[in-house]
């Protein structure tokens, strides 16, 4: 059955199943290739790529590479090659660019309130590392400091890691070619059509978002996937009716 899988959906399975595996083997590998915020000590530029097939767990791949087992063969067939690899990718990139431009702003506002207290904000770069040996927030004293040395700190340490991006790209494009298709959803007894599950997933994650939420789950990241694979299916929706 595996054989059956169109290609770039099976080898984008074998990928991220074999880096998963590395992991226990190379258990420092997440520090290179998840994906960290861009201004954090930590980041390096492919990791923009690499984030993408990185996972944080058994339960994490699973459900993703299930996810993309059940959507991606047939967005494949329908668009190709060349515009799945490019929808796949795009709303990966898409992910990281508004997830971590959520965490620019918050970084901006952490920062400033930071300085105000007194605290050199250079140093928690610094201490940020994961190359840092120093004793880490060893300055930070008042209670408000801690609260937003911790915030500051998690960002920078923090790294995003999943195709969940990517994948929420699969879903809404494959929302907007076929948003009658009906399907199975956990906790709903009955199909329902994806048209009105995508916009309910979305106004979640946005919640959760701003709610701060995030329960280690890059909310934003999925919103990001989901508007970049949803744009480029509309583009291409047009002429694939036209060519079929």
């Amino acid at each position: 059955m595996f054989n059956n899988i169109p290609p770039i959906t099976r080898n984008i399975i074998i990928i991220n199943v074999i880096m998963f595996i590395a992991t226990f083997f190379l258990p420092h590998l997440d520090d290179i290739l998840a994906a960290y915020y861009p201004f954090s000590p930590n980041f390096r530029s492919w990791q923009i790529i690499t984030h993408m097939f990185m996972h944080g767990g058994y339960m994490h791949i699973i459900f993703n590479m299930f996810t993309l087992f059940s959507f991606g063969p047939i967005l494949e067939q329908v668009l190709g090659e060349k515009k799945y690899l490019i929808l796949y990718f795009v709303s990966g990139l898409g992910a990281f660019a508004l997830y971590n431009l959520w965490n620019f702003v918050e970084v901006q506002q952490v920062s400033a309130a930071l300085e105000n207290l007194g605290v050199n904000v250079a140093d928690i770069y610094t201490q940020a590392s994961i190359s840092y040996t120093g004793n880490v927030g060893a300055n930070i004293k008042t209670p408000e400091q801690v609260e937003l040395f911790k915030t500051l700190y998690s960002i920078l340490r923090s790294p995003m890691l999943g195709a969940s991006g990517a994948i929420f790209g699969v879903i809404a494009a494959f929302a907007a070619l076929y948003p009658d298709a009906k399907i199975m959803i956990m906790f709903i007894p009955v199909p329902v059509k994806v048209k009105y599950i995508l916009p309910i997933i979305i106004v979640v994650s946005i919640f959760l978002g701003f709610s701060g939420n995030v329960g280690g789950i890059a909310h934003f990241a999925h919103v990001g996937g989901a508007l970049v694979g949803f744009l480029l299916a509309m583009i291409w929706k047009k002429k694939l009716y036209r060519t079929h």
